[in-house]
């Protein structure tokens, strides 16, 4: 996305969405962590809407450059959560469902400026940056539940797996950020595109939360 020709609202909804979509993501994960037990998140200084507190070089460089990415994992003791191991799927949901809370309440504002039919010079900029941030919050939610470590998807299905599966399973993690990479080289590099349907899909929710 680097190379595209951004307008001024484009690039002020992808600045508002990469720091309010991952302040408000990576906040919600540490938050649910600390209310189910974990208190290592807090102790870091974590449970914080402090954006510089949540931002990872790669996850935000991959924001820039795709349309998706991540922020600084929280990090998280599973064994010290309540109801044990399930309550890592809680924590992992958080970050999403934070994503989507966010579209939501963006896109309500945007229904709203539309019914009030307000006019005022330099709403029409204002209007593209919102949607632009329903939209990258969308994006967010959706790439964040692919089931790839250290994406949150993973950390969602890893609980219900039999102990003996997980810890197979986690044995590969490492390798989960390679694989990431290997899916944005095909899906810019001219080919099949693998995630093609991830961005036809935000932008139908999109479309769906804003009326269009």
């Amino acid at each position: 996305m680097l190379f595209r020709d951004f307008s001024p609202a484009e690039l002020i909804g992808l600045a508002v969405a990469l720091v309010v979509g991952i302040t408000f993501h990576e906040f919600s994960h540490a938050f649910t962590a600390d209310a189910l037990g974990d208190h290592r998140p807090r102790a870091l200084g974590r449970v914080s809407l402090n954006p510089l507190r949540h931002f990872e070089p790669m996850g935000t460089i991959l924001f820039l450059i795709a349309g998706f990415g991540w922020g600084r994992p929280v990090p998280v003791n599973p064994y010290a959560l309540r109801p044990g191991r399930v309550g890592m799927a809680w924590v992992a949901a958080a970050g999403p469902i934070a994503n989507l809370v966010v579209a939501t309440l963006v896109a309500v504002v945007i229904r709203v400026l539309d019914l009030a039919g307000v006019q005022a010079p330099g709403m029409e900029i204002v209007g593209l940056a919102l949607l632009s941030v329903v939209f990258y919050n969308v994006v967010l939610a959706i790439f964040n539940l692919l089931p790839i470590p250290p994406l949150d998807g993973y950390n969602l299905v890893l609980p219900f797996l039999p102990p003996r599966y997980a810890f197979s399973v986690q044995r590969y993690a490492p390798y989960g950020v390679l694989v990431i990479l290997l899916i944005l080289v095909l899906s810019y590099s001219g080919g099949f595109g693998p995630l093609n349907w991830l961005f036809r899909a935000a932008a139908a929710i999109t479309g769906l939360l804003v009326g269009a």
